[in-house]
Order: C-alpha cells, then sequence, then structure tokens
C-alpha cells in the first residue's frame, strides 16, 4: 500500500550530512580560489568554474570520483531509502547538487537504482573535465523570486504532481533543509507532508509563514531522526490506505 506515497528529497544536507559542492572544494584544494570567486559569480558558474580549475590542475574525473566516495551516506538513512522502496514508494531527488555527483554518492551506496528520478543541475564529461549546467537556462527563465536562477524546486513539484492521474490518492512527502526547499513546501497540499531539517532555513521560513503550508510539518535533527520519522509516516500512510480498502471491500 506504500506504492500510494512519493517521497521527494533534497540532496545536500538532507539525504547526505554534508553539502556535496562544497565537499569537492574543500577537500580538492579550492577553498581560496573559491572564496576569491563566491562574490562574482552565480553558484552554478561558480561550480562550473571550480571544476575548471580541478582540470587545469591536473585533476582527471576518477579523482573527482574519489572525492565523492568520502561523502559520508548515513547507514539509517541508506536503510530507509531500501526500505520505502521494497514497500513500493516511489522515491525522487530534487536537488541543486548536480547529476554527477548525485549518480556517484547514490551508486557508491548502492541505493541510486531506488530512485525513479532525479532532477537537478545536468553535468557531462566535456574533454576530459566535468562541466555544469543549469537546470533552467537563461531562455526559459522560470521567474519564480523564491528560488535561485538555475532551478525553481517549486515548478519541478508541479510537475510531479501533474503526472499523477486524477484517479490516483498519492500522497507527497518532501524532506529538505534550505531556503530553495521553500518554494516546494507552498506547493504542496493537505494531506501531503513536509520534513523539514531543525535549525536550517526551510524550518525557520514554515515557522515565520506557516499560515501559507497546507501539508503537515514534521521536523527531524539528524539522519537517524530522519529515517525514524520517515518511516513512521509511510507506515501510518500504509496503515490508512489498508484501513480504506477493507472498509470499501465491506
Amino acid at each position: 500500500m506504500a506504492g500510494s506515497i512519493v517521497i521527494i528529497f533534497d540532496f545536500d544536507r538532507t539525504l547526505i550530512e554534508d553539502d556535496s559542492d562544497r565537499w569537492v572544494i574543500t577537500n580538492m584544494g579550492l577553498n581560496e580560489l573559491f572564496h576569491q570567486l563566491l562574490r562574482t559569480l552565480p553558484w552554478n558558474s561558480l561550480m562550473d568554474r571550480m571544476l575548471e580549475e580541478l582540470y587545469n590542475r591536473g585533476k582527471t574525473i576518477d579523482d573527482i570520483v574519489e572525492c565523492l566516495k568520502g561523502i559520508p551516506l548515513h547507514p539509517h538513512v541508506i536503510a530507509v531509502i531500501k526500505s520505502a522502496h521494497a514497500l513500493g514508494c516511489d522515491l525522487k531527488v530534487v536537488s541543486d547538487s548536480n547529476l554527477f555527483y548525485i549518480k556517484t554518492i547514490l551508486e557508491h551506496n548502492g541505493v541510486y537504482n531506488c530512485f525513479s528520478e532525479i532532477t537537478t543541475n545536468p553535468a557531462l564529461v566535456d574533454g576530459g573535465r566535468l562541466r555544469i549546467f543549469p537546470y533552467h537556462d537563461g531562455a526559459s527563465s522560470h521567474g519564480c523570486d523564491l528560488c535561485p536562477p538555475n532551478l525553481c524546486k517549486g515548478r519541478v513539484i508541479q510537475q510531479i504532481q501533474s503526472s499523477i492521474s486524477e484517479n490516483e490518492s498519492k500522497k507527497v512527502i518532501y524532506v529538505g533543509d534550505g531556503m530553495n526547499d521553500f518554494c516546494p513546501t507552498l506547493k504542496l497540499v493537505a494531506g501531503d507532508c513536509i520534513m523539514p531539517r531543525k535549525n536550517f532555513p526551510l524550518c525557520g521560513r514554515i515557522l515565520k509563514n506557516s499560515q501559507l503550508v497546507k501539508a503537515k510539518v514534521y521536523e527531524w535533527s539528524d539522519s537517524e531522526d530522519l529515517a525514524r520519522i520517515l518511516l513512521k509516516l509511510i507506515n501510518s500512510k500504509s496503515n490508512e490506505d489498508q484501513i480504506s480498502l477493507s472498509t470499501t471491500q465491506s
């Protein structure tokens, strides 16, 4: 019965404890250049510039992969991903990171195939260097003042919602932490759930604008907490569906 649940995860500081962009910057010796350029480029362009610098320094794609493999994915998070997938939940990622980082990390931890969809900034290997591009390009600016120009997560959530058939009863659970997770929060409806990380920007934004949020709010503090609450919500929805099915059949 958990097949009636769509779980959408942010990636950085949600599925993983760290920020994947900053992990690469710090662990591959780019901190000084990063801070020099931080205020001169949009984040997406800055990350592409950092990867260009790695290429110029002789770092290979394999070097970047090895760096990304060092990012910890908590065992409890791995376990709840596998459990939710086995129960039939539809798992998705919507992230302002990039596809190369996310795919590498999830594959390394054996859970990439648990996700039906990953929406993020595209990445490709071009002549031996990794390139990062915005999900929304300049020609199709999303026009949302709550989101950065490269990705409006709210628009992505609306696309996911529109793909759900009218005769399907789907509950959406959104898990996130950052300011750019507020826009998708506003797209959720009554019966959905939002799981903001305690003491992170999304949680504060929700508290200040609670009248705008229709979904039920379940705060979490760390990876163990995330896994515990998420599994509880999945089981709760499955039990509701079972009762509803029994009532219909009787």
